[in-house]
């Protein structure tokens, strides 16, 4: 089984390259399960409805997201509907939307997607460590094919959390810092890992913002807006192959596809 994780979509330009590259990336990779992280999607900051239902209809199988999902409040009741949009699943009892997307592929796999967020510099939620060993300890025998999206700063926490779950889940895919990492392994007992896939977007940026307003918050101190950059569109994914039977991964490679010119 293939499973193509696409990184942090940052607004529109992210959006356009998804929409115009996706469906090669599935025919020739011969995908069978596609995971993007959408939390960026609606110019920066969080998702809308309709961004959304066009990445599910362009072949996004399930949307993870994280601390910015809360930005657009239409997506908060839209979680609770659509669980195919999931939030970190650390978050406390009682947020809209659930942290666990349970379903199969077309050739009828069972598989979990699970988000979590991780604590160090982002908001004090629940203990993501501790969610994952609950979560995963629901999950029916059958599921063998497991991902987690870990939306967390710093690469200390997500390195640890990778060890701490090697062996029970398929995979643990880094996002939220958009910067794409070059650690990508199948660690020992056989859950693939990467620390941060990075973004989906305009690399001839800050992070995907436009460079000039970037550079004079740090210069000055003061709050500006930010807005996505357009220029230099990539796709940062990685395809992670998985032996269904044991649910463990067998192969995971980094992804760069830029966008074609006009």
């Amino acid at each position: 089984m293939k499973i193509l994780f696409i990184g942090d979509i940052i607004g529109k330009p992210g959006r356009r390259i998804v929409h115009d590259e996706l469906e090669t990336i599935v025919a020739d990779r011969q995908i069978d399960l596609v995971v993007a992280n959408c939390e960026n999607s609606a110019a920066g900051f969080g998702v809308t409805v309709d961004i959304a239902e066009r990445l599910l209809e362009a072949g996004v199988h399930v949307l993870t997201s994280g601390n910015h999902i809360w930005d657009k409040r239409e997506a908060h009741a839209y979680m609770n509907r659509r669980p195919e949009l999931i939030r970190p699943a650390n978050y406390p009892e009682g947020a809209p939307g659930g942290g666990v997307c349970v379903g199969a592929t077309v050739g009828g796999v069972p598989y979990a997607v699970i988000n979590l967020q991780g604590r160090v510099y982002l908001p004090a939620i629940d203990c993501p460590f501790r969610k994952a060993d609950e979560l995963l300890e629901s999950l029916g025998d059958d599921v063998k094919v497991r991902m987690i999206d870990l939306h967390a700063e710093v690469t200390s926490e997500m390195v640890a959390f990778g060890w701490y779950v090697d062996g029970r889940v398929s995979a643990v895919v880094g996002t939220h810092t958009h910067i794409p990492t070059a650690d990508e392994r199948v660690l020992p007992a056989g859950t693939a890992y990467i620390t941060d896939v990075g973004m989906t977007g305009p690399y001839d940026s800050v992070i995907g913002m436009g460079k000039d307003a970037s550079i004079q918050r740090f210069l000055t101190g003061i709050p500006v807006r930010f807005e996505p950059a357009k220029n230099d569109v990539r796709i940062a994914a990685v395809v992670i192959e998985v032996d269904e039977n044991t649910g463990h991964a067998t192969s995971i490679e980094r992804l760069s596809v830029r966008e074609k010119p006009n």
